[in-house]
Protein backbone atom coordinates (compact mmCIF):
# COMPACT_ATOMS: atom_id res chain seq x y z
CA UNK A 1 0.00 0.00 0.00
CA UNK A 2 1.09 3.49 -0.83
CA UNK A 3 1.68 5.77 2.02
CA UNK A 4 -0.28 9.61 1.30
CA UNK A 5 -0.11 12.86 3.03
CA UNK A 6 -3.54 12.99 4.90
CA UNK A 7 -3.65 17.08 3.88
CA UNK A 8 -2.42 16.68 0.36
CA UNK A 9 -4.81 15.77 -2.43
CA UNK A 10 -3.98 12.36 -3.88
CA UNK A 11 -2.76 12.81 -7.38
CA UNK A 12 -3.30 9.56 -9.65
CA UNK A 13 -1.03 8.65 -12.40
CA UNK A 14 -2.31 5.82 -14.65
CA UNK A 15 -1.05 3.40 -17.22
CA UNK A 16 -2.36 0.39 -19.04
CA UNK A 17 -0.02 -2.16 -17.95
CA UNK A 18 3.17 -2.61 -15.81
CA UNK A 19 4.27 -5.30 -18.25
CA UNK A 20 4.11 -5.30 -21.86
CA UNK A 21 3.85 -9.02 -22.26
CA UNK A 22 3.17 -10.45 -25.69
CA UNK A 23 0.77 -7.96 -27.15
CA UNK A 24 3.35 -4.75 -26.61
CA UNK A 25 4.32 -2.55 -29.18
CA UNK A 26 8.20 -1.55 -28.83
CA UNK A 27 10.78 0.87 -30.10
CA UNK A 28 14.59 0.71 -29.87
CA UNK A 29 15.90 4.35 -28.53
CA UNK A 30 18.34 5.71 -25.84
CA UNK A 31 17.78 7.47 -22.79
CA UNK A 32 20.53 9.53 -21.54
CA UNK A 33 22.75 7.13 -23.82
CA UNK A 34 21.47 4.01 -22.85
CA UNK A 35 19.90 1.77 -25.40
CA UNK A 36 16.56 0.20 -24.00
CA UNK A 37 13.24 -1.22 -25.57
CA UNK A 38 10.63 1.39 -25.19
CA UNK A 39 6.81 0.00 -24.61
CA UNK A 40 4.47 2.40 -26.12
CA UNK A 41 1.46 2.72 -24.19
CA UNK A 42 -1.19 5.26 -25.21
CA UNK A 43 -3.36 4.33 -22.10
CA UNK A 44 -0.18 6.03 -20.00
CA UNK A 45 -0.61 9.28 -19.23
CA UNK A 46 2.95 9.11 -17.81
CA UNK A 47 6.43 8.35 -18.91
CA UNK A 48 7.96 5.26 -16.75
CA UNK A 49 11.59 4.25 -16.41
CA UNK A 50 12.56 1.15 -14.28
CA UNK A 51 14.11 1.67 -11.36
CA UNK A 52 17.99 -0.22 -12.09
CA UNK A 53 18.20 1.67 -15.06
CA UNK A 54 17.93 5.00 -13.77
CA UNK A 55 20.58 4.18 -11.59
CA UNK A 56 22.99 3.79 -13.89
CA UNK A 57 21.79 7.34 -15.23
CA UNK A 58 24.17 10.18 -14.41
CA UNK A 59 21.33 12.55 -14.21
CA UNK A 60 20.18 13.92 -11.04
CA UNK A 61 17.03 12.13 -9.90
CA UNK A 62 14.33 14.40 -8.08
CA UNK A 63 12.10 13.68 -4.87
CA UNK A 64 8.47 13.08 -5.67
CA UNK A 65 6.20 13.44 -3.30
CA UNK A 66 4.21 10.46 -1.69
CA UNK A 67 1.01 11.80 -2.09
CA UNK A 68 1.10 10.95 -6.00
CA UNK A 69 -0.11 7.34 -6.90
CA UNK A 70 0.41 4.84 -10.06
CA UNK A 71 -2.54 2.59 -10.85
CA UNK A 72 -2.85 0.44 -13.87
CA UNK A 73 -6.22 -0.66 -15.43
CA UNK A 74 -6.27 -4.22 -14.09
CA UNK A 75 -6.16 -1.90 -10.30
CA UNK A 76 -2.43 -3.30 -9.62
CA UNK A 77 -0.43 -0.19 -7.89
CA UNK A 78 3.23 0.54 -7.84
CA UNK A 79 5.45 2.78 -5.59
CA UNK A 80 6.86 6.15 -7.53
CA UNK A 81 9.99 6.15 -6.23
CA UNK A 82 11.72 9.28 -8.01
CA UNK A 83 11.43 11.36 -11.05
CA UNK A 84 14.37 13.08 -13.80
CA UNK A 85 14.38 15.41 -16.81
CA UNK A 86 15.95 12.88 -19.46
CA UNK A 87 17.14 12.91 -22.70
CA UNK A 88 15.50 10.58 -25.37
CA UNK A 89 17.23 10.26 -28.29
CA UNK A 90 15.93 9.62 -31.11
CA UNK A 91 17.92 9.13 -35.15
CA UNK A 92 19.53 12.87 -35.11
CA UNK A 93 16.81 14.54 -32.46
CA UNK A 94 16.96 14.66 -28.36
CA UNK A 95 14.04 15.28 -26.64
CA UNK A 96 14.10 16.75 -23.36
CA UNK A 97 11.17 14.93 -21.07
CA UNK A 98 10.18 14.45 -17.69
CA UNK A 99 10.69 10.52 -16.07
CA UNK A 100 9.20 9.25 -13.57
CA UNK A 101 11.27 6.44 -11.90
CA UNK A 102 9.10 2.78 -10.87
CA UNK A 103 9.44 -0.78 -10.32
CA UNK A 104 8.27 -2.08 -13.84
CA UNK A 105 8.82 -5.11 -16.09
CA UNK A 106 10.18 -3.55 -19.06
CA UNK A 107 12.68 -1.12 -19.55
CA UNK A 108 10.64 1.92 -19.94
CA UNK A 109 6.80 3.04 -20.71
CA UNK A 110 6.66 5.95 -23.30
CA UNK A 111 3.33 7.33 -22.82
CA UNK A 112 0.67 9.49 -24.22
CA UNK A 113 2.08 12.56 -22.38
CA UNK A 114 5.26 12.11 -25.10
CA UNK A 115 3.40 11.36 -27.59
CA UNK A 116 1.70 14.16 -27.57
CA UNK A 117 4.24 16.80 -26.44
CA UNK A 118 7.06 16.18 -29.42
CA UNK A 119 3.79 15.49 -32.01
CA UNK A 120 4.52 11.60 -32.37
CA UNK A 121 1.67 9.34 -34.27
CA UNK A 122 1.41 5.59 -33.59
CA UNK A 123 0.14 3.92 -36.98
CA UNK A 124 -1.03 0.32 -35.76
CA UNK A 125 -1.77 -0.61 -39.33
CA UNK A 126 1.78 -0.57 -40.39
CA UNK A 127 2.94 -1.03 -36.56
CA UNK A 128 5.33 2.32 -36.15
CA UNK A 129 5.30 5.66 -35.33
CA UNK A 130 5.65 8.54 -37.58
CA UNK A 131 7.27 12.17 -36.77
CA UNK A 132 9.34 14.62 -39.16
CA UNK A 133 11.35 13.31 -41.08
CA UNK A 134 11.17 9.71 -39.33
CA UNK A 135 9.33 6.19 -39.44
CA UNK A 136 9.91 4.37 -36.56
CA UNK A 137 9.18 0.80 -36.89
CA UNK A 138 7.42 -0.75 -33.58
CA UNK A 139 8.03 -4.37 -32.55
CA UNK A 140 5.84 -7.19 -30.48
CA UNK A 141 7.41 -8.70 -27.51
CA UNK A 142 7.67 -12.15 -29.16
CA UNK A 143 9.38 -10.32 -32.42
CA UNK A 144 12.52 -9.10 -30.37
CA UNK A 145 14.19 -12.17 -29.37
CA UNK A 146 12.60 -14.26 -32.14
CA UNK A 147 14.52 -15.81 -35.27
CA UNK A 148 14.68 -14.21 -38.21
CA UNK A 149 12.05 -13.65 -40.59
CA UNK A 150 12.64 -15.85 -43.89
CA UNK A 151 11.93 -15.22 -47.19
CA UNK A 152 10.90 -17.44 -49.65
CA UNK A 153 11.10 -17.89 -53.64
CA UNK A 154 7.74 -16.45 -54.84
CA UNK A 155 8.59 -18.70 -58.63
CA UNK A 156 10.57 -21.11 -59.85
CA UNK A 157 14.20 -19.17 -60.98
CA UNK A 158 17.26 -20.33 -62.38
CA UNK A 159 20.11 -18.47 -61.87
CA UNK A 160 23.25 -19.02 -64.57
CA UNK A 161 25.75 -19.45 -63.93
CA UNK A 162 28.62 -16.53 -62.48
CA UNK A 163 25.91 -14.77 -62.78
CA UNK A 164 23.40 -12.13 -61.12
CA UNK A 165 19.50 -11.93 -60.51
CA UNK A 166 16.85 -10.30 -59.17
CA UNK A 167 14.66 -12.36 -57.57
CA UNK A 168 10.70 -11.99 -56.21
CA UNK A 169 10.10 -12.87 -53.22
CA UNK A 170 7.73 -13.27 -49.92
CA UNK A 171 7.64 -12.72 -46.79
CA UNK A 172 7.20 -16.25 -45.01
CA UNK A 173 5.66 -14.91 -41.64
CA UNK A 174 3.98 -11.77 -42.36
CA UNK A 175 2.95 -8.92 -40.12
CA UNK A 176 6.02 -9.44 -37.53
CA UNK A 177 7.75 -6.12 -38.43
CA UNK A 178 7.50 -3.90 -41.99
CA UNK A 179 10.95 -2.80 -42.83
CA UNK A 180 14.06 -5.11 -42.53
CA UNK A 181 17.06 -6.04 -44.22
CA UNK A 182 17.86 -8.77 -46.47
CA UNK A 183 20.95 -11.44 -45.88
CA UNK A 184 21.81 -14.82 -46.97
CA UNK A 185 20.59 -17.56 -44.77
CA UNK A 186 23.67 -20.13 -43.86
CA UNK A 187 22.10 -23.53 -45.53
CA UNK A 188 21.92 -20.98 -49.05
CA UNK A 189 25.48 -19.78 -48.72
CA UNK A 190 27.08 -23.27 -48.82
CA UNK A 191 25.32 -24.01 -51.88
CA UNK A 192 27.51 -20.88 -53.47
CA UNK A 193 24.68 -18.14 -54.01
CA UNK A 194 25.42 -14.51 -52.26
CA UNK A 195 22.20 -12.26 -51.39
CA UNK A 196 22.82 -8.80 -51.54
CA UNK A 197 22.00 -7.00 -48.24
CA UNK A 198 19.08 -4.64 -48.94
CA UNK A 199 16.90 -2.85 -46.68
CA UNK A 200 13.14 -3.91 -47.61
CA UNK A 201 9.27 -3.38 -47.04
CA UNK A 202 7.69 -6.65 -46.01
CA UNK A 203 4.23 -5.40 -46.49
CA UNK A 204 4.82 -5.40 -50.19
CA UNK A 205 3.25 -8.25 -52.29
CA UNK A 206 6.56 -8.49 -53.28
CA UNK A 207 10.02 -8.41 -51.98
CA UNK A 208 13.22 -8.01 -54.86
CA UNK A 209 16.40 -9.79 -53.10
CA UNK A 210 19.50 -9.48 -55.69
CA UNK A 211 21.43 -12.78 -55.82
CA UNK A 212 24.48 -13.75 -56.84
CA UNK A 213 25.51 -17.31 -58.18
CA UNK A 214 29.15 -18.00 -57.36
CA UNK A 215 29.23 -21.41 -59.10
CA UNK A 216 29.96 -22.28 -62.84
CA UNK A 217 27.25 -23.86 -62.96
CA UNK A 218 23.38 -22.66 -63.27
CA UNK A 219 21.67 -22.87 -59.77
CA UNK A 220 17.94 -24.03 -59.61
CA UNK A 221 16.13 -22.29 -56.97
CA UNK A 222 12.35 -24.20 -56.47
CA UNK A 223 9.28 -21.68 -55.76
CA UNK A 224 8.96 -21.65 -51.55
CA UNK A 225 12.75 -22.38 -50.81
CA UNK A 226 13.95 -20.35 -48.67
CA UNK A 227 16.42 -17.29 -50.60
CA UNK A 228 16.65 -14.53 -47.62
CA UNK A 229 16.67 -13.47 -44.41
CA UNK A 230 15.32 -10.74 -42.62
CA UNK A 231 16.76 -8.92 -39.43
CA UNK A 232 14.23 -5.98 -38.38
CA UNK A 233 15.32 -2.30 -38.90
CA UNK A 234 15.60 -0.75 -35.89
CA UNK A 235 15.39 3.01 -37.15
CA UNK A 236 14.70 4.37 -40.84
CA UNK A 237 15.79 8.39 -40.84
CA UNK A 238 16.60 10.56 -43.61
CA UNK A 239 20.14 12.20 -43.46
CA UNK A 240 19.92 15.64 -46.11
CA UNK A 241 22.83 16.13 -48.25
CA UNK A 242 24.30 19.49 -48.28
CA UNK A 243 25.71 20.20 -51.79
CA UNK A 244 27.34 23.47 -52.79
CA UNK A 245 25.90 26.07 -55.03
CA UNK A 246 29.72 25.63 -56.77
CA UNK A 247 28.53 22.09 -57.67
CA UNK A 248 27.13 21.48 -60.98
CA UNK A 249 25.46 18.14 -62.83
CA UNK A 250 27.48 17.20 -65.88
CA UNK A 251 27.04 19.30 -68.71
CA UNK A 252 25.58 16.48 -71.07
CA UNK A 253 22.82 15.84 -68.90
CA UNK A 254 22.08 19.68 -69.00
CA UNK A 255 21.45 19.70 -72.75
CA UNK A 256 17.96 18.93 -73.36
CA UNK A 257 17.22 20.23 -76.67
CA UNK A 258 14.59 17.64 -77.66
CA UNK A 259 12.86 18.74 -74.96
CA UNK A 260 10.57 21.81 -74.12
CA UNK A 261 10.65 24.19 -71.81
CA UNK A 262 8.38 22.70 -69.20
CA UNK A 263 9.99 19.14 -69.85
CA UNK A 264 13.22 20.93 -69.08
CA UNK A 265 12.42 22.14 -65.98
CA UNK A 266 10.74 19.19 -64.68
CA UNK A 267 14.47 16.89 -65.86
CA UNK A 268 16.42 19.30 -63.94
CA UNK A 269 14.29 19.57 -61.03
CA UNK A 270 14.57 15.73 -60.63
CA UNK A 271 18.26 15.63 -60.99
CA UNK A 272 18.91 18.28 -59.02
CA UNK A 273 17.05 16.32 -56.56
CA UNK A 274 18.94 13.27 -56.90
CA UNK A 275 21.92 14.90 -57.79
CA UNK A 276 24.08 12.82 -55.37
CA UNK A 277 23.60 9.93 -57.33
CA UNK A 278 25.83 11.84 -60.09
CA UNK A 279 29.24 11.95 -60.11
CA UNK A 280 30.75 15.54 -60.32
CA UNK A 281 34.24 14.68 -61.34
CA UNK A 282 36.68 11.44 -62.30
CA UNK A 283 37.46 11.11 -58.85
CA UNK A 284 34.10 11.18 -57.19
CA UNK A 285 33.71 7.30 -58.81
CA UNK A 286 32.12 4.48 -56.25
CA UNK A 287 33.31 0.34 -56.59
CA UNK A 288 31.84 -2.80 -55.86
CA UNK A 289 33.77 -4.95 -53.38
CA UNK A 290 31.12 -7.38 -52.55
CA UNK A 291 32.95 -9.85 -54.73
CA UNK A 292 36.32 -10.67 -56.18
CA UNK A 293 36.68 -11.79 -59.69
CA UNK A 294 39.59 -14.16 -60.58
CA UNK A 295 41.42 -14.46 -64.17
CA UNK A 296 42.17 -18.75 -64.14
CA UNK A 297 45.84 -18.43 -65.89
CA UNK A 298 46.15 -22.04 -64.97
CA UNK A 299 50.12 -23.45 -65.21
CA UNK A 300 50.89 -20.73 -67.82
CA UNK A 301 54.18 -18.87 -66.59
CA UNK A 302 53.81 -15.03 -65.55
CA UNK A 303 54.33 -12.55 -68.59
CA UNK A 304 56.03 -9.32 -67.21
CA UNK A 305 56.07 -6.35 -70.05
CA UNK A 306 58.98 -4.30 -69.67
CA UNK A 307 57.87 -0.25 -69.40
CA UNK A 308 58.28 1.08 -72.83
CA UNK A 309 59.65 4.61 -73.07
CA UNK A 310 57.30 7.55 -73.28
CA UNK A 311 57.72 10.57 -75.56
CA UNK A 312 58.81 13.54 -73.43
CA UNK A 313 55.87 15.47 -74.58
CA UNK A 314 53.31 12.51 -72.74
CA UNK A 315 55.76 11.55 -70.07
CA UNK A 316 54.45 14.35 -67.58
CA UNK A 317 50.59 13.18 -68.71
CA UNK A 318 51.05 9.95 -68.03
CA UNK A 319 52.31 9.98 -64.74
CA UNK A 320 49.22 12.31 -63.78
CA UNK A 321 47.10 10.12 -64.38
CA UNK A 322 48.95 7.40 -63.07
CA UNK A 323 49.20 9.92 -59.71
CA UNK A 324 45.55 10.30 -59.72
CA UNK A 325 44.54 6.69 -59.78
CA UNK A 326 46.61 5.81 -57.00
CA UNK A 327 45.29 8.63 -54.67
CA UNK A 328 41.40 7.99 -55.79
CA UNK A 329 42.37 4.19 -55.03
CA UNK A 330 41.69 2.82 -58.20
CA UNK A 331 45.16 0.89 -58.74
CA UNK A 332 47.73 0.47 -56.00
CA UNK A 333 51.96 -0.76 -56.32
CA UNK A 334 52.35 -3.88 -57.16
CA UNK A 335 55.77 -6.29 -56.84
CA UNK A 336 54.04 -9.35 -58.07
CA UNK A 337 55.52 -11.19 -61.43
CA UNK A 338 52.65 -9.95 -63.88
CA UNK A 339 52.78 -6.64 -65.11
CA UNK A 340 52.13 -4.69 -68.41
CA UNK A 341 52.84 -1.24 -69.37
CA UNK A 342 50.56 1.80 -69.62
CA UNK A 343 48.61 2.18 -72.46
CA UNK A 344 47.12 6.20 -73.04
CA UNK A 345 43.96 6.29 -75.14
CA UNK A 346 42.98 9.24 -77.17
CA UNK A 347 39.39 10.90 -76.74
CA UNK A 348 38.11 13.25 -79.17
CA UNK A 349 38.43 16.35 -76.87
CA UNK A 350 42.32 15.55 -77.00
CA UNK A 351 42.61 14.29 -73.95
CA UNK A 352 43.65 10.73 -72.86
CA UNK A 353 42.33 8.35 -70.39
CA UNK A 354 44.95 5.49 -69.33
CA UNK A 355 44.71 1.56 -69.74
CA UNK A 356 46.97 -0.23 -67.84
CA UNK A 357 47.06 -3.75 -65.87
CA UNK A 358 48.84 -3.96 -62.71
CA UNK A 359 50.70 -6.85 -61.46
CA UNK A 360 49.31 -9.32 -58.61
Amino acid sequence: MLPFLNKAPEKRLKVSTLCGKKNGLYLERSICGISCSMLVDTGANVTLLRTDLARELKEQLIYTAPNISLNTATGEKAEIHDKLNATIESGSRKFHHEIYVVDITDSCILGLDFLQKFNFTVDLEKNEILTVGEEIPLFSASVQHSKLCSVLAKERNIIPARSECLMQGVAEISGQFRYAVTDFPSQVSQKGVLVEGTLVDLKREVIPVRVLNLKNKPKLVDKEDVIATCEPVVDIFAHPHEFSEAQHLPSILENLEILNEEQRRAVRKLLKEFQNLFSSCDADVGRCNTIQYRINTGDHPPIKQYPRRWPLARKEEAEHLVNEMVENGIIEESSGPWASSIVLVKKRMDQHDSALTTGN
